[in-house]
């Protein structure tokens, strides 16, 4: 009994034993988590440690003259960790001491927020001890430099609480100017929540050499899940390469511009045009536009480097090779029929119907006769079609152009033993169809007619640079010595340049510089509706001077449905004329070939300049002034009847005034009040100006004055 009682009262103790060390252990776990739950995790998190990638500054993409194209810029967002050791040390004494400096500071710098409400956020995330808090974001550089420099901060710079995190943003300065051949590089998070670089255009192209190398810092987890740098643990980024393109700004505004100026008088519905140096192959502009659901235009595509059926501009490659294989002369005859025939069972036409039929084959190309086009083929061709698609291979129409854009489209050309291949492919190829290549690839071969039948590589970079220095450059690249002959290439030349002339494209004729070219209009398919729409692309290809060659250019346009106008020298044309008459007043080169209009003297009767200066003048001759106005600073002065006769010259300080006559000092001091860069040539009084009267001015302009003694 004894033993039975020795049991239980050992089993008794054992058991309030296990109940008190049971209870014991609920209770410390239950004040741990409850009591001392908050600083156990974060001491927890404060152990975990780990690398992030620091992405390297992105270089540059500027222009051939040095201006930023697309540049990446450095905002700041910031947060807060107030668990901080720095801010609650001594109980957050030094952090309740500076509030209100701090505060003020912040408002200043930030300037969305006053004091007052600064300080409560920060009192707020004091109290609660935020660890990753959240309190401005995208703030700028600048902004970052003085925050930086707040006493409360530069003092206590490693425990300070406040986190500032770098990311940058991608900006073109010059907005839609190139922005599709720029390119975009933007990040997104994808579905699965991995960081996403999709980039187009240079971006996508160099996109290794711009992004440089990234680096790597060490980060600390934080409560919630969040990660604070860990200061002084860091490997540094290698910044980006700058990558310095052949664009010239000058030419991509008054391309870009001439371009959406004719599709929104229009409606069209896309459009490319690309100027190229003919020596150099080196684009200097590149503009690409496509109309969105609301009517604006914008940079969605680069048509330039996109496949689509030529139409007439294609006419060049067969005449090229008919030429060059000597099966006709310019001056050899052709029956085109009115404009109407009838071969396989199709018919070809003429965009516009004519009453010619006996005609040179020059005259044909000029009146852009799809007939005789297409009889060229068929009867010299058409047993060996390989023989005509061999020239399309020398022209390098059957490959990409080489310019390194990620994108480009390959050309389609037909083979003759593919099944597709029909009696009325060859025919149809000759003006245009049947037939795939990108503007770019035409440009290239009228480029290279204007070039002494050199064919060049297009190239939109000049040099990769890194910090100044030069690491690359890229040099102009001859591709095809000769296209054809130096027989073929003169015919060639003259064709093109009467075309201007006398053909389709007279309406484009300048009396003050020569041009050469071949417009082209091809009807296109409208998705799966077919052909019903009346969808024509227009286009217009060609050079200029047309005798000293320095820039080649193509325009290529899509009408909408059903459109009034949609021929070649309607739509395309008039784009490639108002490109060509801009450069030729603001380029120097292009300038001096210039024929100006030879104004009679009126010198005799008639003169301008300060109204000041007229009246000294007369004082010292003894003349009287007589005013027909009020007359300013600047005035006309007639000699009637032994009197001299003032009238103000109206000028407008934001329009272009009439400087027929002036002397180059009054001239000069006009112009330079009108803040416009004055180039003047010859001696005596002004014969002709660059900028017609009346023409609106933009500060910074520049004007070239020919001066010389006016014709009597």
């Amino acid at each position: 009994m004894e033993t039975k009682k020795d049991i239980l009262w050992r089993s008794y103790l054992v058991y309030m034993v296990m109940l008190i060390l049971g209870v014991f252990i609920f209770g410390k776990a239950f004040y741990i988590q409850t009591v001392e739950g908050g600083y156990w995790k974060s001491l927890s998190d404060s152990l975990h440690l780990e690398y992030r990638e620091i992405d390297a500054e992105r270089g540059s993409i500027l222009s051939e003259d040095g201006r930023m194209l697309s540049s990446s810029i450095p905002f700041f967002d910031i947060y807060l960790d107030f668990g901080a050791e720095g801010i609650q040390e001594k109980n957050g004494e030094r952090f309740k001491k500076n509030v209100d400096s701090l505060a003020i500071e912040l408002s200043n710098i930030l300037a969305d927020g006053t004091a007052s409400d600064y300080k409560r956020e920060l009192l707020g995330v004091f109290n609660r001890q935020d660890r990753y808090h959240l309190l401005h974001k995208n703030i700028s550089f600048d902004q970052y430099q003085q925050l930086r420099n707040i006493k409360f901060i530069s003092k206590n710079k490693n425990k300070n609480g406040f986190i500032f995190i770098e990311k940058e943003k991608r900006i073109a300065p010059f907005g839609l100017l190139a922005n599709r051949t720029i390119g975009l590089s933007r990040e997104y998070r994808d579905a699965s929540g991995r960081l996403v670089t999709k980039s187009v255009g240079l971006e996508k192209t160099y996109d290794s050499l711009l992004k440089g190398v990234t680096g790597k810092r060490l980060v600390r987890r934080i409560a919630g899940g969040a990660y604070v740098p860990v200061e002084g643990y860091e490997i540094e980024s290698q910044n980006g390469k700058d990558v310095i393109t052949t664009l010239d700004i000058n030419i991509q505004d008054v391309a870009e511009q001439a371009l959406l100026k004719v599709m929104q008088e229009n409606e069209c519905l896309t459009g490319s045009c690309i100027v190229m140096e003919v020596k150099t192959g080196k684009i200097k502009a590149i503009a690409n536009l496509g109309r969105q659901s609301d009517g604006s235009y914008i940079e969605d595509l680069n048509y330039a480097i996109t496949r689509s059926e030529p139409g007439s501009t294609f006419k060049l490659m067969t005449l090229l090779a008919a030429l060059e294989d000597q099966y006709i002369t310019l001056g050899s005859h052709v029956n085109i029929e009115g404009g109407k025939w009838d071969f396989s069972g199709r018919t070809v036409w003429d965009s516009e119907r004519h009453n010619h039929t006996d005609v040179t084959y020059q005259q044909a190309f000029e009146l852009s006769s799809n007939v005789g086009m297409a009889k060229l083929a068929v009867n010299h061709y058409y047993k060996n079609p390989k023989k005509f698609i061999s020239h399309l291979e020398r022209l390098h129409l059957n490959r990409p152009s080489g310019i390194g854009l990620v994108g480009e489209s390959r050309s389609s050309i037909p083979d003759p033993n593919s099944k597709y291949w029909s009696n009325v492919t060859l025919p149809w190829m000759s003006f245009g169809y049947n037939i795939s290549v990108s503007p770019l690839q035409t440009l290239m071969v009228y480029n290279a007619v204007a070039n002494g039948g050199k064919m060049m590589k297009p190239y939109l970079v000049n040099a990769i640079m890194k910090d100044g220095q030069l690491l690359q450059a890229f040099n102009p690249v001859v591709i095809e010595d000769s296209i054809c002959s130096k027989k073929t290439l003169q015919q060639l030349r003259t064709c093109l340049e009467g075309v201007v002339i006398n053909g389709t494209a007279k309406s484009l004729r300048s009396s003050y510089y020569t041009l050469a070219g071949k417009t082209g209009t091809a009807q296109v398919a409208n998705g799966n509706k077919g052909y019903g729409d009346h969808i024509y692309q227009s286009s217009f290809a060609g050079y200029f001077p047309a005798d000293q060659p320095k820039y080649s250019c193509i325009v290529v346009i899509k009408n909408k449905p059903f459109a009034a106008k949609y021929y070649g020298a309607q739509i395309a044309g008039p784009v490639f004329k108002a490109i060509a008459d801009k450069l030729f007043t603001v380029d120097p080169v292009l300038y001096a070939n210039y024929k100006h209009t030879r104004y009679a003297d009126s010198s005799k009767t008639t003169w301008r300049g300060t109204d000041a200066d007229f009246r000294l003048i007369a004082k010292g001759v003894n003349l009287k002034v007589t005013d027909s106005g009020k007359v300013k600073e600047y005035a006309t002065m007639a000699v009637s009847q032994q009197a001299y006769v003032a009238r103000d010259l109206g000028v407008n300080k934001n329009a272009m005034p009439d400087l027929i006559g002036f002397g180059l000092k009054d001239a000069l001091g006009l112009l330079e009040k009108q803040q416009l860069q004055v180039i003047a040539t010859g001696k005596g009084k002004v014969t002709a100006q660059s900028i017609l009267p009346g023409t609106m001015i933009q500060k910074g302009q520049t004007i070239y004055l020919t001066l010389g003694n006016p014709v009597n």
